[in-house]
Protein backbone atom coordinates (compact mmCIF):
# COMPACT_ATOMS: atom_id res chain seq x y z
CA UNK A 1 0.00 0.00 0.00
CA UNK A 2 0.94 3.49 -0.58
CA UNK A 3 0.13 6.64 1.12
CA UNK A 4 -0.10 10.12 -0.81
CA UNK A 5 -2.58 12.42 0.34
CA UNK A 6 -6.08 10.62 0.18
CA UNK A 7 -4.62 8.02 -2.18
CA UNK A 8 -4.17 4.40 -0.76
CA UNK A 9 -3.06 1.71 -3.42
CA UNK A 10 -4.08 -1.91 -2.06
CA UNK A 11 -2.32 -4.94 -3.72
CA UNK A 12 -3.52 -8.05 -3.51
CA UNK A 13 -1.71 -11.09 -3.38
CA UNK A 14 -4.03 -13.95 -3.41
CA UNK A 15 -3.60 -14.51 -7.40
CA UNK A 16 -7.30 -12.91 -8.36
CA UNK A 17 -7.31 -11.93 -11.73
CA UNK A 18 -7.33 -8.61 -12.80
CA UNK A 19 -10.34 -6.78 -13.15
CA UNK A 20 -11.71 -6.45 -16.78
CA UNK A 21 -10.39 -4.42 -19.46
CA UNK A 22 -13.47 -2.07 -19.01
CA UNK A 23 -13.25 -0.99 -15.84
CA UNK A 24 -10.42 1.73 -15.47
CA UNK A 25 -9.32 3.32 -12.29
CA UNK A 26 -7.21 6.29 -11.15
CA UNK A 27 -4.23 4.61 -9.87
CA UNK A 28 -5.10 1.56 -12.03
CA UNK A 29 -5.35 -1.96 -10.96
CA UNK A 30 -2.46 -3.45 -9.12
CA UNK A 31 -1.79 -7.16 -8.71
CA UNK A 32 1.39 -8.70 -6.70
CA UNK A 33 2.95 -12.04 -6.73
CA UNK A 34 6.55 -13.36 -4.92
CA UNK A 35 9.15 -14.68 -7.82
CA UNK A 36 11.65 -16.22 -5.24
CA UNK A 37 12.51 -13.08 -2.97
CA UNK A 38 11.04 -10.29 -5.10
CA UNK A 39 7.64 -9.11 -4.92
CA UNK A 40 6.43 -8.54 -8.42
CA UNK A 41 3.78 -5.75 -8.57
CA UNK A 42 1.94 -5.35 -12.25
CA UNK A 43 -0.89 -2.20 -13.05
CA UNK A 44 -3.00 -2.05 -15.99
CA UNK A 45 -6.70 -0.47 -16.29
CA UNK A 46 -5.67 3.50 -16.14
CA UNK A 47 -8.53 5.79 -16.48
CA UNK A 48 -6.32 7.99 -18.40
CA UNK A 49 -6.69 11.39 -16.67
CA UNK A 50 -3.00 10.73 -15.21
CA UNK A 51 0.12 11.53 -17.11
CA UNK A 52 2.13 8.42 -17.95
CA UNK A 53 5.59 9.31 -16.31
CA UNK A 54 4.39 12.05 -13.81
CA UNK A 55 5.25 14.34 -12.75
CA UNK A 56 6.11 15.66 -16.39
CA UNK A 57 2.81 16.24 -18.86
CA UNK A 58 3.60 13.04 -20.97
CA UNK A 59 1.39 10.54 -22.03
CA UNK A 60 -2.21 9.82 -20.68
CA UNK A 61 -1.57 6.66 -18.84
CA UNK A 62 -4.71 4.98 -20.88
CA UNK A 63 -2.59 2.75 -22.40
CA UNK A 64 0.41 2.07 -19.57
CA UNK A 65 1.27 -1.08 -17.87
CA UNK A 66 3.30 -0.70 -15.19
CA UNK A 67 5.57 -3.20 -13.33
CA UNK A 68 7.58 -2.91 -9.71
CA UNK A 69 9.41 -4.87 -8.17
CA UNK A 70 10.63 -4.86 -4.85
CA UNK A 71 13.35 -6.70 -3.60
CA UNK A 72 14.98 -6.35 -0.11
CA UNK A 73 19.00 -5.87 -1.32
CA UNK A 74 20.53 -5.50 2.68
CA UNK A 75 19.26 -4.70 6.19
CA UNK A 76 18.06 -1.54 5.61
CA UNK A 77 17.90 -1.15 1.89
CA UNK A 78 15.30 -2.20 -0.83
CA UNK A 79 15.83 -1.95 -4.31
CA UNK A 80 12.73 -0.78 -6.02
CA UNK A 81 12.59 -1.09 -9.61
CA UNK A 82 9.72 0.24 -12.23
CA UNK A 83 8.98 -0.31 -15.87
CA UNK A 84 6.62 1.44 -17.40
CA UNK A 85 5.45 0.49 -20.82
CA UNK A 86 2.56 3.18 -22.68
CA UNK A 87 2.86 2.11 -26.59
CA UNK A 88 0.08 5.93 -27.06
CA UNK A 89 3.04 7.61 -25.47
CA UNK A 90 6.99 6.16 -25.83
CA UNK A 91 8.20 4.18 -28.63
CA UNK A 92 10.29 2.15 -25.81
CA UNK A 93 9.88 1.10 -22.36
CA UNK A 94 11.00 3.15 -19.68
CA UNK A 95 12.71 1.32 -16.41
CA UNK A 96 14.58 2.89 -13.70
CA UNK A 97 16.07 1.75 -10.17
CA UNK A 98 16.20 3.63 -7.04
CA UNK A 99 17.25 2.11 -4.03
CA UNK A 100 14.90 2.64 -0.90
CA UNK A 101 16.32 3.26 2.99
CA UNK A 102 15.12 2.29 6.00
CA UNK A 103 14.71 6.28 7.98
CA UNK A 104 16.35 6.34 11.14
CA UNK A 105 13.35 8.53 12.99
CA UNK A 106 9.79 8.97 12.99
CA UNK A 107 7.17 8.80 10.30
CA UNK A 108 4.91 11.39 9.84
CA UNK A 109 1.59 11.60 7.42
CA UNK A 110 1.73 13.74 4.63
CA UNK A 111 -0.69 15.67 4.87
CA UNK A 112 -1.22 19.60 4.45
CA UNK A 113 -1.01 21.54 7.93
CA UNK A 114 -2.48 24.96 6.49
CA UNK A 115 -5.57 26.25 8.72
CA UNK A 116 -4.75 23.57 10.97
CA UNK A 117 -5.13 25.35 14.43
CA UNK A 118 -4.71 22.37 16.29
CA UNK A 119 -1.16 22.06 15.37
CA UNK A 120 -0.26 25.42 16.33
CA UNK A 121 -1.92 24.33 19.67
CA UNK A 122 -0.08 21.35 20.17
CA UNK A 123 3.14 23.25 19.61
CA UNK A 124 2.27 25.88 21.88
CA UNK A 125 1.17 23.42 24.42
CA UNK A 126 4.63 21.57 24.16
CA UNK A 127 6.61 24.74 24.74
CA UNK A 128 4.68 25.94 27.99
CA UNK A 129 5.08 22.48 29.51
CA UNK A 130 9.04 22.38 28.46
CA UNK A 131 9.12 26.19 30.10
CA UNK A 132 7.94 24.66 33.46
CA UNK A 133 9.84 21.73 33.48
CA UNK A 134 12.74 24.29 33.10
CA UNK A 135 11.62 26.91 35.59
CA UNK A 136 11.20 23.90 38.31
CA UNK A 137 14.68 22.73 37.80
CA UNK A 138 15.80 26.13 38.07
CA UNK A 139 17.24 26.49 34.89
CA UNK A 140 14.98 29.10 33.20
Amino acid sequence: MTEMVHDARIVPLNHRPQLDDGILLWAGDSRGYWEGDTLVVETKNFNGLTQSFPPSAYGTSYDKFLSERFTRVGRYTTGYEFTIEDPSTFTDKITAIVPISKVDGLLYEYACHAGNYGMANMLRGARQEERMAAAAEGTE
